[in-house]
């Protein structure tokens, strides 16, 4: 619980990043929009402060720690307080579902990624994204953690593991996006590029599989 007390305690600094890396937070959009379904109802998962709910084209959010949901919801997000390992969703609700630097603030982010599949529909998407432990920002930003009141409790991972994981619960059609190739500090949004391993920000998208037709 020490992460929701964190995001409670330090809501407007955190909110603040976003204001102060613009050109680094246009970039991690561009990126995670280029996998967002065109139509659809999503969800987003560990919504934050809303910065990429309704640019994203979602209305509903979940998360846990009440003021950064009080932001997202003045920014006009439908914030719902709960937990991303116990989604309070029906089966298959979903078209899409988004989780942008949440898995690393998780103590079980592969049960977090199973309720979300649950609450997608057959075919849905999975959109997940998060700091890439392996790439070459990803090791620095992993190297400043002690001085981060954020990431401080942080557990990065690396793409393999992340692509594994949606391996290992039979997600399929996975893609894999990068962005922010030397550190937060640009001046311009950059454009990003397909793979992974040299971009601190890495975007994935993965579907549920759709039942055969024998099933």
């Amino acid at each position: 619980m020490m992460q929701i007390e964190i995001f409670d305690e330090h809501a407007a600094e955190y909110d603040e990043w976003y204001d102060e890396h613009q050109a680094a937070y246009n970039s991690e959009i561009l990126a995670l929009r280029s996998l967002i379904p065109s139509a659809g109802i999503g969800l987003e998962v560990g919504a934050g402060t809303g910065r990429f709910t309704l640019p994203l084209g979602i209305r509903i959010g979940v998360e846990p720690a009440r003021a950064m949901a009080e932001r997202a919801r003045a920014r006009g997000v439908e914030i719902i307080y709960a937990l991303a390992e116990a989604l309070p969703f029906r089966d298959g609700a979903f078209d899409f579902v988004l989780m942008v630097t949440t898995i690393c603030f998780l103590k079980d982010p592969l049960s977090a990624i199973q309720e979300a599949k649950r609450v997608l529909k057959p075919g849905g998407a999975l959109i997940i994204g998060m700091i890439d432990r392996d790439s070459p920002a990803g090791r620095d930003y992993e190297m400043k953690k002690k001085t981060s009141k954020f990431y401080r409790y942080a557990r990065f991972y690396s793409a393999r593991e992340a692509l594994s994981w949606l391996e290992d619960l039979d997600f399929c059609n996975i893609l894999a996006r990068q962005a922010i190739f030397k550190n937060a500090k640009i001046d311009a949004a950059e454009p990003f590029s397909e793979g992974h391993g040299r971009g601190a920000f890495l975007a994935l998208s993965a579907r549920k599989r759709s039942p055969s037709p024998e099933e």
